[in-house]
């Protein structure tokens, strides 16, 4: 958050994409067209990947840092490829990539797919078929958070993440309800055949308004839906074994 407003290329973004790279496991940036880029981590495996991912922009809007649009989702990629890093890997278990994409956020939000998630439009026309499924984790730490299940997310992933909030004493983020479809860096993955889940609790009254600051996030909600995450991403992991 020190950094500020991070729009995609500008020098700000960049100076935390360094950041971020350095703290992912074999940590490496991906070109996205138009000078942007993709910061990628690697647990490697066998077989197709299971993806976790998040974006790093932020909207270009006067003093919109995006602690919960943009920030809450990439701590918790952070944290989790930090502790699935120290996790002895399990025999025959598949990669797990952490992505945290640039330019999801639109220059003409008349043309969202046009103008936004430009990394992960990216990501998936060079990767969709080394994938095996994707987590987007968006909106994941606002103080008031439910998550309820985003119309377009894979509804056999979403059982298994609620399994795993469940497992973890989190069942109260993810009530048994669905919300709208809404487009983002999970759509283009959709568009591929690629199983996909979205968290976002789209009720938030600060989206895209410089309120979306560290008074509008929660320490207990990020911790809640991280440890949710982690759980289900272990889970995927180790069944493989």
């Amino acid at each position: 958050m020190k950094i500020g407003p991070r729009p995609a290329g500008s020098p700000q973004l960049k100076q935390l994409a360094s950041y971020l790279k350095a703290r992912l496991p074999r940590g490496r940036f991906e070109s996205v067209p138009g000078g942007l880029q993709n910061v990628v981590g690697e647990i490697p495996g066998k077989g197709k990947a299971i993806v976790l991912s998040a974006h790093y922009d932020t909207k270009d809007i006067p003093d919109f840092v995006g602690a919960n649009d943009g920030a809450g989702g990439t701590a918790a990629v952070l944290e989790i490829a930090r502790v699935m890093a120290k996790t002895k890997r399990p025999k025959n278990a598949p990669p797990i990539r952490f992505v945290l994409f640039d330019g999801e956020e639109a220059t003409n939000d008349a043309d969202f797919y046009g103008t936004g998630v430009r990394g992960s439009k990216a990501y998936a026309n060079k990767h969709a078929k080394n994938i095996e499924k994707l987590v987007l984790v968006d909106f994941i730490a606002d103080k008031d958070l439910s998550i309820p299940r985003e119309e377009s997310s894979d509804e056999e992933m979403w059982a298994d993440l609620r399994a795993a909030a469940k497992r973890v004493g989190a069942q109260s983020v993810f009530p048994d309800e669905s919300s709208g479809a809404v487009m983002d860096d999970h759509t283009p993955f959709l568009r591929k055949g690629i199983p996909s889940i979205d968290l976002i609790d789209f009720d938030f009254p600060c989206w895209h308004q410089p309120c979306d600051d560290l008074t509008a996030v929660s320490k207990e909600s990020l911790n809640l839906s991280g440890e949710a995450v982690l759980d289900y991403m272990l889970t995927e992991w180790r069944s493989r074994a």
